[in-house]
Order: C-alpha cells, then structure tokens, then sequence
C-alpha cells in the first residue's frame, strides 16, 4: 500500500490544537510537507516544532483570521502550491436553528463554506498542474443526522458535504479527490464546550451528561484526535486514489444510519 506523501505539500486549516493539529502530525508522519494556517501565530510556533522532519522535510505556518474571507484570501493566494488541503474550522455556538440569528448562519457559512471555497480556488490550479490533489473537509456525523442543540452547525456543515460532492465529480479527471471525514464525539475543547453547555441546561452535572453522550456510542468512549486524523492522512494518500465524494464516519458507531 502506497502511503508515501514524500514530496508532497499540505495545508491544514484549524492546526494549532485537536483534530486540525493532530491531523497535520499524521501528514508529516508520511513525509509530506506541512503548512499550518491558524490566526495566532504564537500558537502555530509551538504548533509547528511538534511536526515530525526526516531528511528534506521542511515545514511552516501561515497566519489569517478565518472570520474575514478577504484575508485568508489574500494569504492563500501569495501560497498556493499545495497536493493537500485539510478544511477544518471550529463549530459554530450551539442552541436550536429556529432560535438562531440570522448572522449566526452568516457567519457560520463564511467561516466554513465560503473559506472553503476560496482555498479550494486558489489551490485547485497547482493541484491539477500536478494530476494530484486531496481536498479533505473534517465536518460532523451531522450530515448523515442532525445533532439536536446544533442547529446552525447541522445546516453549515450539511452546507459543505453538499459543495464538496458537487466539487468531486468536477475535479475527479484531473486526478484530485475531495472527500468529507465525519468526526464523531471528540476529545477536543469544543466536546467538553457542548458538555458544559447542556449541563447548565439540564441543570445536572457535566459528568452525568458525560455518561450519557458517551453511553450513545457503541464504543463507549469518545474518540482521541489523532483516531480522526488516521483517516484524514490516509485519504491524502496515493493509496486512497479512488475514494473520491464520499462521507466517512469516525464515530466509534454512533451514527444509526448505514
């Protein structure tokens, strides 16, 4: 199995903490290139140095604030040699989509669709110049079912499933894939946000609510960011050529759909 991503370079979105960084030391792992964009640099200067190198390898970061499109535009467009692009952004607040303002779907789309697109953009071109690409979008198991409590994500990140299936058929003859890795409940900050979250709602305590979301999944247990990212490497790979528009699921089981 050709797992090699020598030579390779990738952008990983969100790579600072989580999935998003855990999913850049798995590329590295593999040999490829790897580039973070977050919007602090402090961060991404401690982030970047947990990479692995081994001979050539040359790693580095770029900065931008993914709630002003024009910016990481701006950034994306001065360094666009990419094989792999990683679209990873954090989930918007939580609450029931009838109760959501009108610029929390604004902003949720921007920060996640619309930024996706404009990386897509100005990526794509070196990609098919290479007959190599790897578009992969860490979303949610909300697409396949709605979270309850999730409500503007469960819209957003259905959003982004649809445009990257859209996308797979266009760019599938030039030798690129683009596919969605569903992250099921993750040891991650925002899993503990939504913890924290609905136990101040139920008025019960966080590690009842804990049990509970934990009880849901047939595993037993929430997922470790480096399970998740297993994946997202793997679909960067030569190996994972023909899988291209598809949704996998990471979620030890939970989701109830096939």
């Amino acid at each position: 199995m050709n797992l090699d991503l020598k030579g390779k370079n990738a952008l990983v979105c969100g790579s600072t903490q989580g999935i998003g960084l855990a999913s850049a030391q798995e590329l590295a792992l593999l040999g490829a290139n790897v580039t973070l964009f977050a919007r602090n640099k402090t961060s991404l200067e401690e982030a970047v140095v947990s990479l692995h190198r081994d001979g050539n390898q040359t790693h580095g970061y770029m900065v931008a604030d993914f709630s002003d499109t024009q910016q990481v535009k701006n950034v994306v467009e001065k360094n666009n040699h990419f094989h792999i692009l990683v679209n990873n952004t954090g989930g918007p607040p939580g609450g029931k989509a009838i109760d959501a303002d009108i610029n929390e779907f604004i902003t949720a789309f921007s920060n996640h669709l619309i930024n996706n697109q404009l990386l897509a953009q100005a990526i794509v071109p070196f990609m098919k110049s290479e007959g190599y690409g790897r578009i992969i979008n860490i979303i949610s198991t909300s697409v396949k079912t709605p979270i309850k409590g999730l409500g503007v994500s469960n819209t957003t990140r259905g959003a982004v499933a649809s445009w990257a299936k859209t996308l797979a058929n266009e760019l599938g003859e030039f030798g690129i894939t683009v596919n969605n890795v569903l992250p099921g409940s993750t040891n991650t900050q925002r899993i503990w946000d939504i913890v924290e979250n609905n136990a101040k709602k139920l008025g019960v305590s966080a590690s009842e609510v804990e049990a509970k979301m934990k009880a849901e999944v047939p595993a037993g247990r929430f997922a470790e960011p480096y399970e998740i990212a297993a994946t997202v490497a793997f679909l960067a790979t030569p190996a994972a050529a023909y899988i291209n528009g598809i949704n996998v699921p990471v979620d030890g089981g939970r989701t109830p759909s096939l």
